[in-house]
């Protein structure tokens, strides 16, 4: 890896002290980072250098931190105090950066407001921070990538008038996961599968992601994004397009994000007349959670009395292409459920002959395959055998891959894809292509939905949500699979 400087816009915000300089410090732990990387803080306080490096060291001193490591650390902080809406501060900026004490290839991080990307771009374009002179450029944001399609066109075309689509790395954290990735290994990797995942084979897919948490003091934001903005538009059909997808024609960057957009874009649309047919929200009221009884969200501290805000989505997808038509995808998600839990269950159609109707098995049991995202990341899978005695009866045995459980050495997702940015790796980044369509599948919900304004159905906090969104299943045999210890739920 080459060296480089990480320059942090929003570097004493809650983004870049929670999750950005841990992931850093924890790569640097691992020796991973390069030697002359640097890092500097941009932001309004009156820090110096000084200031930054006692509050990394507060950070991370004790909890079993080696002190060489966490001074080694500090001594790559830099800071640089402006305020990002004013103009005159990027000149200096590109002094300080030009000045021979830091690498020419820069990282820009904007753990800032998605408002402000768009502004911060055009004022590093202005004073050619963008331009590729003497080392690389690469601008890292966060989701939200625009809040609705219009908004992420328009987001889109302010980056593009200063940066390269090849030097935008749309980050979503969900993509580093370990298992995530083991997606594709899983798909790929293994003859055996190939011919059975398809419409002949599988019955229906479910992806979901449960919290047991609820808002967490970001009542703000989520009050105005809501649970189909904040997981299932990026997250969950990013999922969707690992499952679903072809195989591509070689695993570098574009050829895996190709075969993610054709994924997209064979989603069925939903026209505003079927969307009540396809998806489902709801909102949590109170109730107990982990054994601790909880305010609804309505209770919580910023939202308004009058929200209709979901905090729970079902959504049906159908992707009209020759493997997966009119199989269909349930994606899931919801805030103060029963158990924190990320999940991909692809349920197999029954054998096409009942050979055991005259024994005493009523009807066999599904096969599942279960890819479990977080908090542990596993891979079973569960199929019918006898149970031991005489008579013919069947049971469901588990056969899980050795990644059941944590592994403690394992980089997080955050760090891996940090290292990935570093490495100018694009693979697990999203393409402008990939925001856009995912986008078009969610839109017609979300304008039908802001204008139902009267009712929202409610699921009590610690529940695995409401019994209405069952109505989304095409089958009466259909269940949603909430754990990897569930049978049929």
């Amino acid at each position: 890896m080459e060296d480089c400087t990480f320059v942090i816009f929003g570097a004493t915000g809650n983004l870049a002290r929670v999750k950005l300089l841990p992931a850093l410090y924890h790569l640097d732990v691992a020796g991973r980072l390069p030697e002359g990387l640097k890092v500097v803080g941009f932001g309004r306080r009156d820090w110096s250098d000084e200031s930054w490096r006692a509050q990394a060291q507060e950070m991370f001193a004790g909890a079993g931190n080696d002190p060489a490591v966490v001074e080694r650390f500090c001594a790559r902080l830099f800071f640089f105090r402006g305020d990002l809406g004013e103009a005159d501060v990027y000149p200096a900026l590109r002094d300080y950066l030009s000045g021979g004490q830091f690498s020419p290839n820069l990282i820009f991080y904007m753990a800032i407001r998605p408002a402000d990307f768009g502004k911060v771009s055009r004022h590093l374009g202005e004073v050619e921070l963008n331009r590729e002179n003497g080392g690389w450029r690469r601008l890292v944001i966060e989701k939200p990538f625009g809040y609705d399609l219009e908004s992420a066109e328009s987001l889109n075309r302010r980056l593009n008038q200063d940066f390269e689509e090849t030097q935008i790395y749309r980050i979503d954290h969900y993509l580093g996961k370990g298992t995530v990735q083991n997606v594709l290994v899983f798909r790929f990797a293994n003859l055996m599968l190939e011919p059975l995942w398809n419409r002949n084979y599988i019955d229906h897919v479910q992806i979901t992601h449960s919290e047991a948490l609820g808002t967490e003091g970001r009542a703000g934001y989520y009050d105005g994004a809501g649970a189909l903005r904040d997981m299932i538009q990026s997250h969950l059909l990013q999922l969707l397009t690992l499952v679903a997808m072809e195989p591509p024609a070689s695993l570098d960057a574009e050829s895996l994000r190709d075969e993610k957009v054709k994924v997209l874009r064979s989603i069925r649309p939903i026209p505003s007349s079927a969307v009540n047919a396809h998806a489902f929200r709801a909102q949590y009221a109170a109730g107990q959670v982990n054994g601790e009884q909880v305010q609804g969200y309505l209770d919580e501290p910023g939202v308004p009395q009058d929200s209709v805000t979901e905090t729970y989505v079902a959504l049906k997808l159908l992707i009209d292409n020759w493997r997966w038509r009119n199989v269909p995808f349930y994606l899931r998600t919801g805030k103060r459920m029963e158990k924190s839990n990320s999940m991909v269950s692809i349920r197999f159609k029954h054998p096409p002959q009942q050979l055991f109707r005259e024994t005493q098995i009523e009807r066999l049991k599904p096969n599942w395959i279960l890819l479990n995202l977080q908090p542990h990341e596993c891979i079973r899978m569960e199929m019918q055998v006898k149970q031991d005695g005489l008579e013919l009866r069947a049971e469901t045995t588990r056969l899980d891959a050795s990644s059941c459980g944590i592994n403690p050495s394992q980089l997080d997702a955050y760090q891996a894809l940090l290292l990935d940015v570093i490495d100018g790796d694009h693979s697990l980044f999203l393409r402008y292509d990939e925001v856009s369509w995912a986008w078009k599948v969610v839109d017609p919900i979300l304008k039908l939905w802001a204008t139902e304004r009267d009712f929202i159905h409610t699921y009590p906090s610690g529940s695995w949500g409401p019994p209405e969104a069952d109505r989304l299943f095409v089958r009466q045999d259909q269940r949603w699979r909430n754990l990897l210890e569930d049978e049929e739920s």
